[in-house]
């Protein structure tokens, strides 16, 4: 089983709303087969509390346009670590010294990943093995 396309289509909003931010490290994971909670995390970086603070804006303003609200949100006290749960979806920001030191993508490296590019139209995404 893979991730819903509305979780894939969800994912590469996300994704490119943290692009058109300036969010360096941009990966979508589906964690589908592994989660029974989520299909996707999108993990981004933010070099500074200020920018992981922009990038958590725009996704919030974008996921909204497609009438979508997160179930819930945490960390956004600091800006170091900022999750946003939308259900098909974990939304992962964080500050470059909390990506390095928790390092999901390894936790997860078993998982496929989703291909994402930032100059890509985002209906051109396709699944590839991590």
């Amino acid at each position: 089983m893979t991730a819903t396309d509305l979780a894939r289509e969800l994912a590469l909003t996300a994704a490119a709303a943290a692009a058109d931010k300036l969010a360096t490290d941009i990966v979508l994971i589906d964690v589908s087969e592994r989660l029974a909670i989520t299909d996707v995390f999108v993990i981004a970086t933010g070099s500074s509390e200020r920018q992981v603070e922009a990038i958590v804006d725009e996704v919030e303003a974008r996921m909204r346009a497609q009438g979508v609200k997160p179930l819930r949100r945490e960390g956004r006290r600091d800006d170091r670590w900022v999750l946003l749960d939308y259900s098909e979806i974990v939304v992962h920001i964080q500050h470059a010294e909390e990506r390095a030191y928790y390092s999901l993508e390894r936790l997860w490296r078993d998982c496929p990943t989703i291909e994402f590019s930032p100059d890509a139209p985002t209906n051109a995404a396709t699944a590839t093995k991590a």
